[in-house]
């Protein structure tokens, strides 16, 4: 799911590795929010529901959260508080409020560089319209003056307040890994323990197949230019994990022989310049992923590898330098038991 897919967050491309079909699999896809879903489980024996009872209740809920937090819908519920101009008290879904205090831990964690109110900065830079167009010092300064969730005050449960009337979220940085973390529970609901839930390359698995064979993913090698596996990622022990990336590598600018990554520091205002060009998260909670994923690829591997290590989160850092690819793991990556990346 993509809430809103001009946004810089860049999910890095994953490739299910599947053997042939086994008839104790079942599998739903479809298209959400301008991209794919695709769920592959084991269906308990013992269960009282089918597979099409399980599709509509999967659908359903992706509907109601396109309604409820899609930046690109002007009905959605999060575009009627966006809409809202004022610093009073707005009363605000729990849904909402909770994914902006997961954000706020992870923005204050990762000295300011994430942040759910920077969508004004990527119009300015022209990332929106696709037409690069960087911005008067006056410019950015302005906008900056007009962003920071730290402008956002959580009042209770279910009210925020505005510090800037204009202040508008974008969730879309921490939407799709929520959105798995909704179909679990979905598919959980119905005593599912063995599955595979991807949406747009945002994936979470728990259990084996039923040959009892781990799931396996392909991490997609970080380069503009090619379409080539990376690492095998292997779930050894069926432990519940999420696995989430962010690249630079397929969506940026070239002007005036200098590269601009459509990834924006929210300190700065500006494009990143640091080498990362992938960060992978792993992590049981996959809106927690999602998240600190554009988070860890904002900082880059020097500073973002600090963070992970002072945060406990296992990460696989790439960084480019030339034509070679440099990887960097955090200490909790490195001590990684339930999960291996593998040479292909």
């Amino acid at each position: 799911m993509r809430f809103l897919p001009q946004l810089a967050l860049l999910a890095a491309s994953f490739f299910i590795i599947s053997c042939s079909p086994k008839p104790e699999l079942s599998k739903i896809s479809g298209y959400a929010q301008g991209t794919t879903y695709n769920l592959t489980f084991e269906l308990p024996a013992e269960s009282t529901a089918d597979v099409s009872t399980i599709e509509k209740a999967v659908n359903d809920e992706l509907a109601r959260m396109d309604k409820a937090l899609s930046n690109y819908r002007d009905d959605s519920v999060i575009e009627a508080f966006n809409a809202t101009q004022t610093t009073d008290v707005l009363a605000a879904e729990a849904e909402l409020v909770t994914l902006v205090e997961e954000a706020r831990k992870v923005h204050r964690a990762s000295n300011g560089c994430y942040d759910l109110t920077i969508k004004p900065l990527f119009d300015l830079w022209g990332f929106k319209k696709e037409e690069f167009s960087p911005p008067s010092d006056a410019d950015l300064a302005q906008t900056l003056a007009i962003i920071g969730l730290d402008n956002l005050e959580t009042v209770d449960a279910t009210h925020l307040r505005k510090q800037i009337p204009t202040l508008r979220i974008d969730v879309s940085s921490i939407g799709q890994g929520y959105a798995v973390g909704q179909i679990v529970k979905i598919l959980e609901q119905y005593s599912v323990q063995n599955y595979l839930v991807e949406i747009g390359g945002e994936l979470k698995i728990s259990g084996k197949k039923p040959d009892g064979e781990p799931w396996k993913i392909a991490l997609e090698k970080p380069l503009p230019n090619e379409r080539k596996m990376h690492k095998i990622v292997s779930f050894d022990t069926g432990v519940p994990m999420s696995l989430m990336a962010s690249g630079t590598y397929r969506h940026y600018f070239d002007s005036n022989g200098k590269r601009y990554s459509h990834i924006l520091d929210a300190r700065t205002g500006k494009p990143v310049e640091h080498s990362t060009v992938s960060v992978a998260i792993l992590h049981q909670d996959p809106t927690i992923a999602d998240a600190w994923s554009t988070a860890l690829l904002c900082l880059g591997s020097s500073e973002g590898l600090k963070v992970a290590n002072d945060n406990h989160l296992a990460v696989l850092f790439i960084d480019q330098q030339g034509d070679e690819l440099i990887e960097s793991q955090s200490n909790a990556m490195n001590e990684m038991k339930d999960v291996s990346f593998k040479n292909p």
